[in-house]
């Protein structure tokens, strides 16, 4: 166990640390989620992955269909990105499936399909940072390894009474060093899954279940009463707004699509075509945006007619980390051929209702497919309602 020496209460609470923590897992701490009571990587790096940023009611069912479609690193590696994509879809944060398939083919071509066990060759992988890289290795292979995720740092801002924002350099160092000081020589996977537990469990951002937390008569932020002050929170800005105009272009029983650059918010998906105010503010329901939305409606359907009507439809907001993002939806039908429209290349196509289904789209663009979708069930068409 951590030996040390030191006699102030942190440094004696530092010294009953970990054994305490791994007393408390074994007893209240989770035990039954799908990715543990597995030494295997690829298991254990996949859920890791999912659950950056993510919570763990939401992963489980992504993580199941993903083992399904993708039972090892090597399927995962040789499948099409759109269709590793089209399975995230909805989960957020989209460059993590990018990572996600650029990692899996990296293990397999540089080295030889296994997940390397030094966590700092992990570390270099794509998508994987230190502290994924640590409980990976923790869990697959007993490294020696500390993590310093969201939770980590909330439980030992509170526990040990560390003041200032955990995003900054100087505040990570710092608890970078007491995470790894806390170490246990073993139980290196008992330990790594306590301190998870105890920051999703009993110490969450809201509530805190202080009389239930074994470091309860321990806790600087308890004893303090800044159970809720503790950590830090970021200074906050004014969110910034952006506002686009979407198209949903209709031409028979198909919608037109365009793959997002693999930059950028939803890099790599399909997305309805957009059109952004020129001064970032937005736009009055005027004759010049329906005759800038028409102009642009119309050039990208020029091969299936010309643009027959442009209704406008309810909008939505969705909320990102850094911004608020205005959607507006524009229904544009156009007078072109009714029968089946074929792909217009990588980065267009014509997608009808089964195309819809199958294809990664971001979630607010989901949301106005499935509001104005109705599957005939004679040829299987997308139909939009005019």
């Amino acid at each position: 166990m951590n030996d040390s020496s030191n006699d102030s209460p942190a440094g004696s609470l530092a010294g009953t640390f970990a054994e305490r923590l791994i007393a408390w897992q074994a007893e209240h701490g989770r035990h039954d989620l799908p990715w543990q009571n597995t030494r295997d990587a690829y298991r254990i790096w996949l859920s890791e992955i999912m659950l950056q940023q993510t919570q763990v009611a939401t992963v489980i069912p992504y993580y199941t269909r993903f083992l399904e479609r993708f039972p090892d690193v090597a399927a995962l590696a040789s499948a099409p990105q759109d269709d590793v994509m089209a399975l995230w879809s909805g989960l957020g944060y989209y460059s993590r499936a990018r990572n996600l398939h650029r990692c899996a083919q990296v293990v397999v071509a540089e080295h030889g399909g296994r997940f390397p066990s030094d966590p700092e060759t992990l570390a270099t992988l794509p998508g994987i940072g230190r502290s994924t890289a640590a409980a990976i290795a923790a869990f697959a292979y007993d490294a020696h390894a500390a993590i310093l995720d969201g939770n980590v740092k909330r439980v030992l801002a509170r526990v040990f009474g560390i003041e200032g924002f955990p995003g900054t350099p100087k505040i990570e160092r710092e608890m970078w060093a007491l995470a790894e000081s806390l170490l246990p020589r073993s139980d290196l996977p008992a330990y790594t899954q306590g301190m998870m537990d105890l920051g999703a469990t009993l110490c969450g951002r809201g509530k805190p279940r202080c009389g239930e937390c074994p470091f309860d008569s321990d806790c600087v932020a308890h004893a303090t009463g800044r159970e809720r002050v503790l950590p830090t929170s970021k200074p906050r800005k004014a969110q910034p707004e952006r506002y686009v105009d979407v198209l949903v272009i209709r031409s028979g029983g198909r919608v037109l699509f365009e793959r997002r650059p693999d930059s950028g918010i939803w890099g790599g998906l399909w997305s309805l075509p957009e059109l952004t105010p020129p001064t970032g503010e937005r736009e009055a329901d005027d004759a010049s945006l329906r005759e800038r939305l028409t102009a642009h409606a119309a050039a990208l359907g020029a091969t299936q007619g010309a643009v027959q009507s442009l209704v406008p439809l309810h909008g939505l907001t969705h909320v990102f980390t850094h911004f608020r993002l205005h959607l507006r939806p524009w229904l544009v039908t156009l007078s072109g051929p009714s029968t089946t429209t074929q792909s217009t290349g990588s980065q267009r196509a014509w997608l009808d209702a089964a195309g819809v289904a199958a294809a990664g789209l971001p979630s607010p663009i989901r949301k106005i497919a499935d509001a104005l979708s109705i599957v005939s069930p004679g040829d299987g068409q997308l139909c939009l309602p005019a």
